[in-house]
């Protein structure tokens, strides 16, 4: 399976490699190998669903990152029958929708008690609104990471003719 990393998931997999807290390389591996883990739960994935000539059941084949992917696997190996590529919903999205995702996710609602998608929010206007799931109370979809947003810069009036300032 051929994996492209995203900016969010070297972030993440970089952070765990400067924590200095591990007591050993053992312990940063285990975590390194389920935090990569849960960050392919979190990616829909396709197989390659096979039947034999005479019409019976195949092999499954996969998963693979995209369907490119399997019909290029499906042109190299050769083992007769037919094939198609059959798209593989994510585990991880699934209970995200449904529990939240914690740490910000991309995609999903950036509110510290929310953490679900996008449409588990009521449409409001142009945006989204309150979460349809019943035990959150998220009264607002929150895009992108607050601690990031830049604040707007305000020029300083200092009053006077063109802007002299009095000493």
């Amino acid at each position: 399976m051929r994996i492209t990393p995203r900016t969010h998931e070297i972030k993440r997999v970089v952070d765990i490699m400067d924590d200095e807290t591990f007591e050993g390389p053992e312990q940063m591996a285990k975590a390194l190998i389920k935090e990569i883990g849960d960050m392919l739960q979190m990616r829909d994935l396709v197989v390659l669903v096979h039947t034999w000539a005479d019409g019976t059941k195949g092999l499954n084949i996969g998963p693979f990152g995209a369907a490119a992917e399997a019909e290029a696997f499906a042109k190299k190996v050769h083992i007769g029958g037919t094939g198609r590529v059959v798209p593989l919903t994510s585990s991880g999205i699934i209970l995200a929708n449904a529990d939240g995702k914690a740490e910000g996710w991309p995609g999903y609602c950036w509110n510290p008690e929310c953490g679900h998608s996008p449409n588990n929010h009521a449409i409001d206007g142009s945006s989204r609104g309150k979460c349809h799931i019943l035990s959150c109370k998220c009264d607002k979809f929150t895009k992108d990471d607050p601690s990031l947003k830049t604040k707007k810069k305000t020029t300083r009036r200092t009053g006077g003719a063109k802007g002299i300032q009095e000493l």
